[in-house]
């Protein structure tokens, strides 16, 4: 299956480094988001970020121009069964994730591969909430997604081969190094990164060491470019207490189980970076 026109869908800093990055690939981009204000303020972002590439002389005015004129927003999803492929990079949430899927379901020509970028909820319930569960993959890229190089490629129960094995290689063509890894809660990344940011929690709630003593531990004694606590802010602590909710609702597992430090901050809105104040002051 050939891959040349792609709906990102959701504006937010995941769903925008996803537009980029199919668009550096020479791939028509639809982007589409409740929000078409959303959408703008996403371009701008996008902009920006390649005027610093011609800055530093890693990219023409030119390359930048035609980049930006591949990506085309649209507020109409319909637009949906014009395209090879969706990539859903929307809030981790399930009944919403359910909800656009059942919509795209309906909207697509079968032969449409629908794609989430999914940290940790199930590749399976999601494909199960259409008629296609063939054509249902997990793309999860990494954040920032025009820097970071991975993609986990996420098999749902009834994924197709051919499905995978057009999503692996469109990842390649993206400039990724695209990784199977199957349908388990938290997949790999995030069931090894989130507990050990949990831990790292637990060690400052426990007193065991101050903030910027455990980030010290693990950048100078781990060679970690970034120390958990440092990292949890700049993903949103929100998210990653989403996200051991759902590796202790998925396996059952005590070790699983939120620091109340974690839901504490989560609850004054310390949510890290994005609300200028986490485990650190922005």
């Amino acid at each position: 299956m050939s891959i040349q026109t792609i709906l990102v869908i959701g504006a937010g800093q995941m769903g925008s480094g996803i537009a980029q990055v199919a668009a550096s690939a020479h791939r028509k981009v639809l982007w589409h988001d409740l929000s078409l204000a959303l959408i703008d303020k996403g371009m701008l972002a996008i902009r920006k970020h390649l005027e610093r590439s011609v800055a530093k002389g890693k990219l023409t005015e030119e390359a930048k121009e035609s980049l930006l004129s591949r990506i085309l927003p649209t507020g109409d999803i319909e637009q949906a069964a014009e395209v090879d492929l969706v990539i859903e990079a929307i809030s981790e949430n399930m009944a919403w994730k359910t909800a656009l899927f059942r919509k795209l379901d309906e909207i697509c020509p079968p032969d449409v591969i629908l794609a989430t970028n999914t940290s940790s909820l199930p590749i399976t319930e999601i494909a199960a909430a259409t008629t296609r569960p063939s054509q249902v993959i997990g793309m999860h890229f990494m954040n920032p997604v025009p820097v970071m190089p991975l993609i986990e490629i996420i098999r749902g129960l009834e994924t197709s081969q051919i499905v995978f094995d057009t999503v692996f290689q469109l990842s390649k063509e993206l400039g990724k190094t695209p990784v199977e890894v199957q349908d388990f809660p938290g997949f790999v990344s995030n069931r090894i990164l989130m507990p050990m940011i949990n831990e790292a929690i637990f060690t400052v709630y426990e007193g065991v060491a101050t903030v910027e003593a455990v980030d010290t531990v693990m950048k100078l004694g781990m060679n970690h470019p970034m120390g958990p606590l440092e990292l949890a802010d700049f993903i949103g602590l929100d998210t990653c207490l989403s996200i051991m909710e759902i590796l202790y609702e998925g396996f059952k597992d005590a070790k699983y189980r939120p620091c109340p430090l974690l839901r504490k901050y989560v609850k004054a809105g310390r949510l890290g970076r994005k609300s200028g104040q986490g485990f650190y002051t922005y």
